[in-house]
């Protein structure tokens, strides 16, 4: 006989005024990053919830609300947001969301949301947990929340040393897609676009010619030579960037900036607080280390 599985539902209620009546579920997804497989990983979550709806002849679904981003981090919760001020409009009774880590960006804030949800009549059920918000006393969800956050911030260190390792072995992940000059190689590695190398060169040589970088900038759009994304008008922070850019001369200097707090994700300039890593040699030079060393002395003494 051919193997049947049937799919017995947890039992998911809302409030008691929402007891013995149809409910209007949503579904939050999140992931973290726009890859390939996260965004394959976010289709799996909807795949998953939407047959979960379906399965239930109490429920109905109302909308799906979706965000690629941290959840630690204010930005890039747009479907978030929106979620909860139809929360306030009461257009729905339920929540599903994988787990209680996918939902707020940190304990406090999660158990706050909870009880506004909690006041609104809004339940919210945590597959991973299998928790229902209306019924799991405040102690307990405080924990788990509390152990949510703990491995977010576990996951968020091991990707740190991961990064770190790979510095220090030299290897870094480089955007090299608005960088001047280069391109990337089939090795990863740094690759010098020529016709691009020689308007790094002429910036080079102009600021040592006595040029400051409104000169450059000005010089640069009366020739009519764009800048690294095809625009006719140049930034002066920009001239000013790439004139303290080690990478012309073919070094890599990593960890440049760090992440004190992987909560806010905001980043800073590495003042001392972490290793740096200077990689010599790194790749093809576009200035020598001469000019660019004559470039910084100028910078300095300005």
């Amino acid at each position: 006989m051919q193997k049947k599985i049937h799919i017995i539902l947890p039992r998911i209620e809302g409030s008691k005024k929402t007891k013995n009546k149809i409910l209007k579920v949503v579904i939050y997804c999140r992931v973290s990053k726009n890859t390939p497989e996260q965004l394959r990983s976010l289709e799996i979550q909807e795949i998953y919830f939407e047959k979960l709806v379906s399965e239930n002849a109490d429920w109905k679904l109302y909308k799906i609300y979706k965000d690629v981003g941290s959840g630690t981090r204010r930005e890039g919760r747009d479907g978030y947001i929106e979620m909860l001020k139809d929360a306030q409009k009461h257009r729905f009774d339920l929540i599903l969301v994988k787990s209680l880590s996918r939902f707020g960006r940190n304990t406090v804030e999660t158990l706050s949301t909870i009880r506004r949800l909690k006041k609104m009549n809004v339940a919210m059920f945590s597959d991973v947990e299998q928790i229902n918000t209306m019924e799991v006393n405040e102690a307990l969800l405080s924990i788990l929340l509390a152990a949510a956050q703990e491995e977010s911030a576990a996951k968020s260190e091991n990707i740190k040393f991961g990064i770190r390792q790979r510095m220090r072995s030299g290897k870094a992940v480089l955007n090299h897609t608005r960088f001047l000059g280069y391109t990337k190689g089939e090795d990863g590695r740094l690759v010098v676009v020529p016709e691009e190398a020689e308007i790094v060169r002429k910036i080079f040589s102009l600021y040592l010619a006595g040029y400051g970088v409104r000169k450059i900038k000005r010089y640069l759009e009366e020739n009519d030579i764009k800048t690294v994304t095809g625009k006719s008008e140049w930034s002066t922070s920009t001239i000013d960037r790439m004139l303290s850019n080690e990478k012309y001369m073919g070094n890599l200097l990593l960890q440049k900036t760090c992440t004190p707090d992987f909560l806010t994700g905001k980043q800073k300039k590495n003042c001392g607080e972490q290793s740096m890593f200077l990689v010599e040699n790194a790749h093809e030079p576009i200035v020598s280390k001469e000019i660019f060393e004559d470039v910084q002395r100028r910078k300095h003494k300005m």
